[in-house]
């Protein structure tokens, strides 16, 4: 007990730090990709904080099993480096009673991980497509730059020549293109912005000026109108932030749970053995109708009209093979549907078991390599999270191809785990290659 116990302490601690930091740098990266969008559109604190913390979502999901593999490289290579291994070893402890701790709590996370892939993933998911949706469609936020033209405002191009800093613009020239039969050009000495108390329309207060006015449809319909004080109402729709709710948007893929998925591979799978029993019958009933067709012979008390034959045997034949491809297509496009979900639920079953295999991968590779230290241990997390991940997204357009089922794809990365974990298990625990350690084993059964 105290043995675990003591082993487990060496392992939260790195399992914390390595999680956590895994978690800042992928935030860290994703957020340098948005940094720009999010500057430029006025957006509020808490719209920003949203925005992480639902990006944390999917983070936590990846950094989880990669940290526990960082832990278990430094809390077992760091035992190996002050030779408490050798002491383990030597009263008896074998690697497997040693990894015994760290395996249960690897199952812990498992269960964790699972639960909040399979719950918590898909509405975070949801929310932050929504949010997005309404960041990408908020313009930013609307000012007018003296000497340069502004066309944020849709249907508008503005110029103002010079502005002070009370907001009063000066020389100003507005073209307004929100009329389609209709284009008005606007010089003013001075005007003033301001938005409705609804945000929703911006107001330009314009004084001292003239309107060149011409009508599309007929060019010489054209007008100048004077004036000393006028007002132009501009649609402002979308320069302040709007968020939609998101209980009301359909879900993809990647926003459902796993029984929600399910239901759509079980319908999606019935569809299919419905069109492919269309097609068999189709397939029969065409057959019965040549069969039949190729048994009937011509009444002697009329002629038979050989061409009237043809051309209902072509048209039928038309007819079953127009049937036939629209069946098929549907088969075709409900496989693709009902794979395309199934991939997506033996994802969320195989990263969170990544968890248990990586305490089988890192237990033993921490005592091999020594990687008590950070560098090593985050050497050889990196290599493995490479290899696991690239296994990982190409499993997943294998299977949409459809050149691997979608469990084999999604598990691929397992294996390959599952594989290495047992094989250096074996070396470290027996001391001695897999092959030599199995065959002691046969030879210690037949004695």
């Amino acid at each position: 007990m105290l043995i675990a116990r003591y082993i487990l302490r060496a392992h939260v601690g790195p399992f914390l730090f390595g999680t956590l930091t895994i978690i800042m740098l992928f935030l860290l990266q994703y957020m340098m990709r948005f940094v720009d969008e999010l500057a430029s559109k006025g957006l509020g604190g808490w719209v920003i904080t949203q925005f992480i913390l639902l990006n944390l979502s999917w983070i936590v999901v990846l950094a989880v099993p990669i940290g526990v593999l960082f832990s278990t490289l430094m809390a077992f290579g760091g035992m190996s480096a002050n030779n408490e291994v050798t002491v383990f070893k030597a009263s008896g402890v074998g690697l497997f009673q040693m990894m015994r701790p760290v395996m249960l709590f690897g199952v812990v996370l498992w269960a964790f991980t699972f639960w909040f892939t399979d719950n918590v993933l898909p509405d975070s998911n949801l929310q932050l497509s929504t949010l997005t949706r309404d960041i990408s469609r908020t313009k930013p936020t609307f000012a007018i730059d003296e000497g340069e033209f502004t066309t944020a405002v849709d249907g508008f191009t503005i110029l103002a020549r010079r502005v002070d800093s009370n907001g009063v613009l000066y020389g100003v020239t507005i073209y307004d293109h929100s009329r389609p039969e209709r284009s008005n050009v606007v010089n003013a000495d001075t005007a003033r912005l301001a938005f409705t108390p609804s945000a929703s329309h911006l107001i330009m207060q314009l004084f001292h000026g003239e309107i060149h006015q011409q009508n599309r449809v007929k060019p010489n319909d054209y007008r100048l109108i004077t004036f000393d004080r006028h007002q132009i109402s501009m649609a402002a729709d979308r320069f302040f932030f709007q968020q939609t709710d998101a209980s009301g948007s359909s879900r993809s893929d990647r926003e459902m749970r796993i029984s929600d998925m399910r239901v759509i591979v079980d319908r999606a799978n019935a569809y299919k053995a419905e069109a492919s029993h269309r097609i068999d019958s189709l397939v029969h009933d065409h057959v019965s109708y040549l069969a039949a067709a190729s048994s009937a012979t011509p009444s002697r008390s009329s002629s038979f009209d050989s061409t009237n034959a043809i051309s209902n045997a072509q048209a039928r034949v038309s007819y079953i093979r127009s049937q036939i491809e629209a069946e098929s297509y549907r088969r075709t496009a409900e496989r693709d549907n009902a794979r395309r979900y199934e991939v997506e639920i033996q994802k969320k079953y195989a990263i969170p078991f990544a968890c248990i295999l990586f305490v089988f991968v890192g237990c033993p590779l921490g005592i091999i390599t020594r990687g008590g230290n950070f560098g090593i241990s985050a050497g050889v997390s990196l290599v493995f999270y490479v290899v696991y991940w690239a296994t990982l997204i190409g499993g997943e357009k294998l299977a949409d191809r459809d050149l691997f089922s979608p469990t084999l794809a999604m598990w691929l990365g397992n294996i390959i785990l599952a594989i290495v974990g047992i094989l250096v298990s074996i070396k470290v625990n027996y001391e001695t290659t897999p092959i030599r350690a199995m065959l002691l084993w046969l030879q210690r059964k037949q004695a």
